[in-house]
């Protein structure tokens, strides 16, 4: 079964919109391609990158961040937000060493996900970080950023996952169930 592109609905008038960091809220009506004319509430995000860090011996480089929104830290792996004229490959390759301290040499796609279309037009980019090496100093990160870098075998991540213990991301998993395909087929 093949993935279908874009089959873009036709805005008609924009009601309201609010610019935050990194997105905007947008409150449209729009013409639906089956016809249907409503209001919807969008959230535009320039899109972002993610990648799953397993070491030379096997472990997994994960992080636990805080995060605001769900006021936890949670475990999630390196990732970020695409800047101006950047992509997705070099964005990721920046966020794994200002989050994780480390780079990569070898880079495998694991497709894209869409986090939350219901609402949101964001596109995660999603690699498989290979070959890594500790930097000799962990370039700086952006200021918000409150993380504990963590190395664990996968079968004590697919143990956590299972478990419940810890909050997890909905990326994360995704990323990681995506690179298990990869993994294990080697």
């Amino acid at each position: 079964m093949a993935i279908t592109g874009p089959e873009p609905s036709k805005i008609l008038e924009t009601k309201a919109c609010i610019d935050a960091k990194k997105i905007r809220f947008e409150i449209n009506k729009i013409l639906m391609p089956n016809s249907m004319v409503g209001e919807f509430g969008i959230i535009r995000h320039p899109g972002a990158a993610l990648a799953v860090p397993i070491t030379q011996s096997g472990e997994v480089i994960i992080l636990r961040q805080y995060r605001f929104a769900c006021s936890r830290r949670i475990l999630e792996f390196p990732a970020g937000t695409l800047e101006e004229g950047e992509s997705p490959l070099e964005s990721i390759k920046r966020e794994v060493q200002e989050e994780s301290g480390y780079s990569a040499d070898r880079w495998d796609r694991l497709g894209e996900m869409l986090p939350c279309p219901g609402y949101s037009d964001e596109t995660i980019h999603l690699f498989l970080a290979r070959d890594l090496k500790k930097l000799g100093k962990k370039p700086d990160g952006d200021e918000d950023e409150d993380i504990e870098v963590l190395k664990m075998m996968p079968e004590k991540l697919n143990e956590i996952i299972a478990s419940g213990r810890e909050s997890l991301d909905g990326k994360t998993i995704t990323a990681w169930f995506r690179a298990c395909q990869i993994l294990n087929k080697e």
